[in-house]
């Protein structure tokens, strides 16, 4: 009998815990402007664990390489300035970072968006703006 309720409970957690793994599983991202392009994943991390900020990995292009410009993606967690992750020019480049607000053990909103970098004198064209928020 305390092996059937030893095992019952096993099975219950086991069970438990691939419903957490689904719910924070990986979800697919592409992000593009004219020169630059982010194609990716996204997942949110669990609390306590990376701060609970949202994780975001894949590989940033410059898909205009004969241009002259760089490349950058960039991200805002809610109510802090905007973070770079700059790229190389004429290559593509492999990006894991998790995005997330050092005063809170959960974070609830994060804004990214791909931009081509067109120097000081032009504005920078951007991607819409992907506003990712945690249910």
């Amino acid at each position: 009998m305390r092996k059937l309720a030893t095992a019952v409970v096993a099975a219950g957690l086991f069970f438990g815990g691939m419903g957490v793994a689904v719910a924070d599983s990986w979800h697919d991202v592409t992000m593009k402007t004219t020169g630059a392009k982010f194609t990716g994943r996204y997942m949110w991390e669990p609390q306590l664990q990376k701060h609970g900020g949202l994780r975001v990995k894949g590989n940033l292009q410059d898909a205009s390489t004969g241009d002259g410009h760089n490349v950058y993606l960039q991200a805002r967690v809610k109510g802090h300035p905007w973070i770079r992750i700059k790229g190389t020019q004429g290559k593509t480049v492999p990006i894991d970072y998790t995005f997330y607000d050092g005063a809170l053990l959960l974070t609830g909103q994060v804004e990214l968006q791909t931009c081509r970098d067109r120097g000081s004198l032009r504005p920078d064209n951007c991607s819409t703006n992907k506003v990712f928020t945690r249910r």
